[in-house]
């Protein structure tokens, strides 16, 4: 069987006016890491909360530098890049004790990338069951926890954490 991911309720979020700059370079550089939902920096890459998730706890590792492919970035982006997103995973084990995790990357609009300008991986927590009639019925997502309460959930586990070399 396989599992779909319908998310009817992003509708917003592709309706939106968007930013003019890109946000991903927009948000770190403020240094307001709790209003803007960074959780975590890293030499290459920093974590962020999704404000338009699929389900609690769903983060974005994005570069720091503004590329689309990964073939824009070095090894070492590279490399720091994916241990963040295994650092992802153990943090968001940890916290949510998920049925299974979604990690995915969107290159280009086509390939249904928001913001295909900057590269980021999608890491969405799973639970068995997890779309429920609201999803499927009335096109609403139930997301029954706030993002200060995911954030403060989420901040300690990465402040705590040590990433594997």
């Amino acid at each position: 069987m396989t599992d779909i991911l319908y998310s009817p309720w992003r509708i917003k979020y592709i309706l939106s006016e968007k930013e003019k700059k890109c946000i991903f370079c927009l948000k770190p550089s403020k240094k307001d890491d709790e209003k803007n939902l960074i959780l975590f920096r890293s030499d290459s890459s920093f974590v962020i909360i999704n404000t338009f998730p699929y389900n609690n706890g769903h983060l974005m590792v994005v570069t720091n530098n503004h590329v689309s492919s990964l073939n824009d970035l070095n090894d070492i982006q590279l490399n720091d890049l994916f241990k963040i997103v295994r650092l992802c995973e153990k943090v968001l084990k940890k916290v949510y004790n998920p049925d299974g995790i979604n990690i995915g990357l969107n290159l280009g609009k086509a390939a249904g990338a928001g913001i295909d300008e900057h590269l980021h991986v999608h890491i969405v927590p799973r639970w068995i069951g997890d779309v429920n009639f609201m999803t499927s019925i009335s096109g609403t997502r139930v997301i029954p926890e706030s993002f200060e309460k995911t954030y403060k959930l989420l901040k300690e586990q990465f402040d705590n954490a040590k990433v594997k070399k």
